[in-house]
């Protein structure tokens, strides 16, 4: 038996589910029952009666995945796969604007930790803030972490006040736009697709500007048969699959998260094996970061 029958067998036997997230190797995304980006995992998460969810992507997914089914079991693949921009604002930051503003609403990219969705009103996603900011009855808006996705809602929601700090994805802000430049002028017929976590630099080049989901939908559903992708490089595997007859160029330095390739099938495996690597938060955040979440599947309706 090989290793994929192996962890198909055992899941079956425990009534595990697989989640993943697009950026994940492409052999693992073949072997999970769902993929999806934080938005839709998320979704899912919360709706599956499975009680064994193997998460397979970094240490805020598996978070969110407690907080949302907080009577399942959650295993992570590797418990040392993390995303740098999930940590990156202070409680200091937050306090100051509460401080300055009456009239604020602190929202958190979901990609935070939940110490972080603590300190929040409401969780968006890429694929829903712009909507979620928009319909918040607040004018002052506090955006953390990542300050590329704000400068986007800023620029799609002029009518508030937003206030960013200085996180940021570091594959997406390493994202060169000299490099995507040279895609566009080799590929002239070319769409140029990218995700809002991108520097503005990138971004003022692109013919679209969404989601890791959006950017599939979009490339599926246009008429162009070459793309040129602005995102994390495990997002080809769905956008081959879903359209095999088309091309896609990434820059020549390929946006790679490390720690979402992390997750091995051997990880896989060795996780339903031991129902080890249990993703867990503190009791004393639970209850205010799971409300930042309940709040976005609610918004986002």
């Amino acid at each position: 038996m090989n290793i994929k029958d192996e962890i198909k067998a055992l899941k079956e036997q425990k009534n595990a589910v697989i989640l993943a997230h697009y950026y994940v190797a492409d052999e693992i995304q073949e072997i999970a029952d769902y993929v999806g980006d934080s938005f839709a995992l998320s979704k899912t998460a919360a709706t599956l009666p499975n009680p064994i969810i193997v998460y397979c992507g970094v240490s805020f997914m598996g978070e969110s995945g407690c907080l949302l089914s907080p009577e399942k079991k959650v295993l992570m693949p590797d418990a040392s796969a993390d995303c740098p921009m999930a940590h990156m604002v202070t409680k200091a930051e937050v306090d100051a604007a509460r401080e300055a503003y009456e009239d604020l609403a602190v929202v958190c990219y979901i990609n935070s930790t939940a110490e972080i969705k603590s300190w929040s009103d409401v969780s968006v996603t890429s694929a829903n803030a712009v909507q979620i900011v928009r319909n918040l009855p607040n004018q002052n808006i506090l955006f953390i972490p990542d300050q590329n996705l704000g400068r986007f809602i800023a620029e799609q929601v002029p009518e508030k006040n937003i206030i960013l700090v200085n996180g940021y994805c570091p594959i997406h802000q390493n994202i060169s736009p000299a490099e995507v430049q040279e895609l566009k002028d080799a590929h002239p017929n070319a769409e140029v697709l990218v995700h809002p976590e991108c520097p503005e630099a990138v971004t003022r080049l692109a013919d679209y500007i969404g989601s890791t989901t959006g950017i599939i939908k979009h490339a599926t559903e246009s008429e162009k048969q070459e793309f040129i992708i602005g995102t994390e490089i495990g997002v080809l595997y769905e956008l081959k699959k879903r359209n095999p007859d088309k091309t896609f160029y990434f820059p020549k330095t390929a946006p790679t998260c490390r720690d979402m390739k992390l997750i091995t099938l051997e990880k896989v495996l060795h996780v339903l094996q031991t129902e080890e690597n249990q993703a867990s938060v503190d009791r004393a955040q639970a209850e205010a970061a799971g409300n930042t979440l309940t709040r976005m599947l609610e918004l986002s309706k």
